[in-house]
């Protein structure tokens, strides 16, 4: 069996409490994870990022923390309730359950590395056609007609009938007869369309302006894979921005540009991101690309942008019969407005992050450390204050100090073990800046301040030290960057 190019991601987020197996006591029911200290610190680190880059530099931005559970109309004018579905099928052989669509597009993915384009695009189209229309035996004729294995298991192959499986988990709201059905919401976009003229008028916001949001979505995932990659319980971070008809193709390029520039401010290498227009478009979009990030098993979507034109706003003002419109003052005119949308999922971009971080370095002498290279704006520790040793007035003076830093920054006091190996367990959780505390610091009162990645010292006064880490922990100089 291939071996997994994510074991060592995942070893490492759970020995280091970044993400754990969610009620693994129990045997977890996989697809659901629980982020452990540094994980939560990390994730509600990059959640801040978005947010400043987002809402907080933007003038025509706004925020919005819509319900989870919303009237079941909404999911009825969005499409989700008729044409939210997976398509599935088993190898009656071996047991194995596969995404129809997941084992075409391979396919199709292998015809073209074999330069045979004709026959993928043939495929391509038969993969079209059997989602548009929902046919399910249609399905199960394209996996025969074209010969598609099972990928594990290619010479046991016998295919079950294709079945389809609601996506949206279903719960009531209500007791007894006047108990309804609703969803738990797939998607955090809905909330956003369906406030849009409570919050331009709260916000007294002019076209062209933005929505923001980060929050839970649910997916029934049958199968799910890839640690947080894909989870029935997942976390968006999405902007619907409003513009006038005719501006979907202006926008959409200034989007692409600001949503890549976000990715590079931390540290992510251009050669790893790349941009991957869609094949083919949804009935209601005019453009749409994702944004990949090159995984230890390949490029993989982190973050969706798409012109959605005025589909949305349209079918909540049919269903709800009433108006959801803009009046623009400059044109005189009243219109429903067109959206680009930027929608990332966090916990996809968590494991990028991580991914890109998690460094195993080579010292010489047949030694290593493992060292997390986050960006130090989004280390779940940014400062770690040691005492060089338990004696001697040592860790009076390194508490002193930690109760001077733990107001400003996320901080971590520590004693135990030589300095080496506090210096390795922080490395291992991105800790950027380590202070010891040694027998000169009593004498003069200054420390030494390590820093991670180059793992250089420098000396410091006490009194200098919230300057200095200002300046090494800016907000202001990586929102620069992605204005």
């Amino acid at each position: 069996m291939a071996k997994d190019p994510l074991k060592p991601l995942i070893s490492h987020a759970k020995e280091y409490g970044f993400v754990f197996p969610s009620s693994e006591i129990y045997g977890s029911p996989g697809a659901l994870y629980d982020y452990g200290p540094y994980g939560v610190e990390l994730k509600n680190n990059i959640k801040t990022y978005w947010w400043k880059a987002m809402v907080q530099v933007h003038e025509n931005i706004v925020g919005l923390d819509s319900s989870i559970l919303m009237h079941p109309r909404v999911w009825k004018a969005s499409g989700h309730v008729d044409a939210f579905f997976d398509f599935f099928v088993d190898n009656k052989v071996t047991g194995k359950r596969y995404r129809f669509d997941h084992l075409v597009e391979e396919r199709i993915a292998k015809l073209e590395k074999k330069g045979k384009k004709e026959e993928a695009e043939s495929l391509r189209q038969q993969l079209e056609k059997a989602l548009s229309e929902q046919n399910t035996e249609y399905m199960y004729e394209v996996l025969i007609k074209n010969d598609i294995r099972d990928p594990e298991s290619p010479d046991k192959t016998e295919w079950t009938p294709v079945r389809h499986f609601r996506l949206m988990f279903e719960t009531n709201l209500g007791a007894g007869e006047d108990a309804i059905t609703a969803y738990l919401r797939p998607e955090t976009a809905q909330g956003i369309f369906v406030n849009f003229l409570n919050v331009q008028k709260t916000a007294r916001q002019k076209i062209p302006f933005g929505i923001a949001q980060i929050g839970k979505a649910f997916r029934n995932e049958l199968i799910a894979r890839q640690f947080v990659m894909r989870m029935r319980e997942f976390e968006q971070m999405e902007m619907q921005f409003f513009i006038r008809p005719g501006e979907d193709e202006h926008w959409f390029e200034i989007w692409k540009e600001k949503r890549l520039k976000w990715y590079k401010a931390i540290g992510i290498p251009e050669e790893k991101l790349r941009i991957k227009p869609h094949d083919h478009l949804a009935h209601y979009a005019k453009a749409a690309v994702d944004i990949e990030y090159k995984f230890p098993m390949g490029f993989k979507e982190i973050e969706g942008i798409h012109a959605r034109t005025n589909f949305d706003l349209s079918r909540h003002q049919e269903f709800s019969g009433k108006k959801l419109q803009y009046f623009d003052s400059d044109l005189q005119e009243s219109y429903v407005p067109h959206v680009v949308e930027t929608s990332a999922g966090l916990d996809r971009v968590f494991l990028a992050i991580f991914s890109e971080a998690l460094t195993i370095e080579q010292l010489g002498g047949g030694k290593q450390r493992t060292v997390l290279k986050l960006h130090p704006i989004l280390a779940p520790i940014k400062v770690a204050v040691f005492p060089l040793v338990k004696k001697d007035g040592l860790p009076e003076k390194a508490r002193e100090i930690f109760n001077q830093l733990r107001f400003k920054y996320m901080c971590f006091y520590e004693e135990k073990d030589s300095i080496g190996r506090r210096y390795r367990r922080h490395d291992a959780i991105g800790t950027p800046f380590c202070i010891t505390i040694d027998y000169q610091t009593l004498e003069d009162n200054s420390v030494t301040l390590r820093d991670r990645d180059t793992m250089q010292q420098e000396r410091i006064h006490i009194h200098e030290l919230e300057q200095r880490l200002d300046e090494l922990l800016d907000w202001k100089t990586l929102l620069q960057k992605v204005v």
